[in-house]
């Protein structure tokens, strides 16, 4: 592949990865709003946050199957125009159950296109020898942090706030997926034959373990950090989405230097290393301490989980050829899930006793992800 197409090809599918989540970012700013102008509890809340992981989670294992035979290209140009009319829908929900449904509208967009940006930034690496994947997902966190604090800024005008970040990404995602390389596209094909759990790579299934409890804590900063501050502030009012902006702000940062340090650490002690900062960050949000400590708690997290998933990604596109969609589409599944069920889970544990003591709660898995960096090395674990 030539170094003049393969940094066009890098510019372009960084571009898409920062505009996949922009309205993502701007329904999380809206979740205290939301919840407070629907008259949710946080069971309710919790209960409506299910909606997007209950459509997420079938629909990565459909976009896998799909995507060999019409190419991440065509997902692009179909799925950057669904996803910004779904974003859209949470705001003319009346009700958890109708805030339910507009959520898992929401999931059926993110699904495709989740699996068409990884697929294609994993086709990159391999066939450009360039390391991209971190910086792809910096971006990634950079959308977020982005929608976040553009609607949080317009919080009195939600809809002009979602509506400008679903066009911004519809018509420049749609441009630019017409005048990405094809990386295979021209190579569509049937989905290879299913196969059973015992055919799964050993790296995959412990690699997925690792993303799915690291991406838990991303999930539940993600929907309830807001949600935490608002209630430190102690006033519903407050542009508590700052500290969504916060938090996916150091997301982002990670990753844009991940690749830098994924070349001179290695994959594994960067991931023990980030991981680390996750544990100290939950850490300080459920001490009774001083509120500033709540924002380098949320730094620490961003920073934490940052390597995570673009780790996993790149570890999981380099087993298989033949089976790259679905290994990803199987690694997405479990790691967003993670994402997305965590925050109900966690609405659920905040409910019956408190926010603090439902944070607590992750720590014993981010533990566990430490044991299990070892699989970033490869199939053999070492």
């Amino acid at each position: 592949m030539e170094k003049t197409t393969a940094s066009r090809a890098t510019l372009l599918i960084m571009t898409l990865f920062f505009l996949q989540p922009l309205v993502i970012g701007g329904w999380l700013a809206l979740i205290p709003l939301v919840k407070e102008d629907l008259g949710l509890s946080k069971g309710e809340l919790a209960a409506a946050l299910l909606g997007a992981p209950l459509a997420l989670l079938p629909s990565l294992q459909f976009a896998g199957r799909l995507l060999p035979r019409f190419g991440p290209r065509r997902f692009f140009i179909v799925f950057f125009p669904i996803q910004s009319l779904a974003a859209l829908l949470v705001l003319v929900a009346w009700s958890g159950p109708s805030l339910f449904v507009a959520l898992f509208a929401l999931g059926i967009g993110i699904a495709f296109l989740e699996v068409a940006i990884n697929v294609y930034a994993g086709r990159l690496e391999k066939r450009s020898g360039f390391t991209v994947m971190n910086r792809c997902h910096g971006f990634w966190a950079l959308g977020l942090a982005c929608g976040s604090a553009y609607v949080t800024a317009l919080l009195g005008a939600p809809w002009i706030g979602l509506g400008t970040l679903g066009l911004l990404a519809t018509v420049i995602g749609v441009f630019g997926a017409r005048r990405m390389h094809q990386l295979g596209d021209d190579e569509v094909h049937d989905a290879p034959p299913r196969r059973t759990f015992k055919d799964l790579p050993s790296a995959l299934i412990y690699v997925a373990i690792f993303m799915f409890l690291v991406t838990l804590a991303e999930g539940v900063m993600a929907d309830w950090a807001a949600v935490y501050l608002s209630e430190r502030l102690d006033n519903p009012e407050a542009r508590a989405g700052i500290a969504v902006t916060v938090f996916s702000g150091f997301l982002a940062g990670g990753r844009f230097i991940g690749d830098w340090l994924k070349v001179r650490l290695g994959a594994v002690l960067q991931a023990r290393m980030t991981t680390s900062c996750a544990v100290a960050g939950m850490c300080l949000l459920v001490l009774p301490l001083p509120l500033w400590c709540a924002f380098v708690g949320f730094a620490l997290i961003g920073f934490g989980v940052s390597s995570a998933y673009p780790l996993g990604v790149s570890a999981i596109a380099a087993l298989d050829d033949r089976y790259e969609a679905s290994n990803i589409a199987i690694m997405a599944t479990v790691a967003m899930g993670g994402f997305l069920v965590g925050p109900p889970l966690i609405g659920t544990l905040s409910e019956a006793f408190s926010l603090s003591v439902a944070f607590a709660s992750l720590i014993p898995g981010l533990l566990i992800a430490l044991l299990l960096t070892r699989w970033l090395a490869g199939e053999s674990g070492r």
